[in-house]
């Protein structure tokens, strides 16, 4: 299935806001990135309707097994790219943010994994 950039986004969002709370509802979602209610509603239904999440009777969105892989290939991407811009090219922590999340939407899984291997070598780590 081809997941457009935005549901990798809320995705990653859910996980990101699950991990630092354990708990994540859609005005969660909404307060974390930005967006209005009703967006976070439609993004909700087609994320569900993809079998990424599900929604619990207490309004509690949680990752399904296919959508918590999905939102971790995104985020790992995030983080190495993040690393590598901020770490290895010097670009400030802000941008190498932002940079890293229009870039984790488009890079070659071959590239990524190439990068990862340099990161490692560059940074020991």
């Amino acid at each position: 299935m081809t997941l457009r950039e935005s549901g990798e986004d809320y995705l990653e969002t859910i996980l990101i806001l699950h991990e630092r709370t354990g708990y994540v509802r859609s005005i969660d979602v909404a307060n974390e990135l930005g967006f209005s209610k009703p967006s976070v509603s439609r993004a909700v239904g087609i994320l569900k309707d993809n079998g990424l999440i599900t929604v619990e009777p207490d309004g509690q969105l949680v990752l399904t097994e296919t959508g918590l892989k999905r939102a971790n290939e995104v985020y790992d991407k995030h983080k190495l790219l993040t690393k590598f811009l901020n770490k290895v090219l010097g670009v400030s922590e802000e941008n190498s943010a932002e940079d890293a999340c229009r870039i984790e939407h488009v890079i070659s899984e071959e590239t990524f994994e190439r990068l990862g291997e340099f990161v490692e070598k560059y940074l020991g780590e």
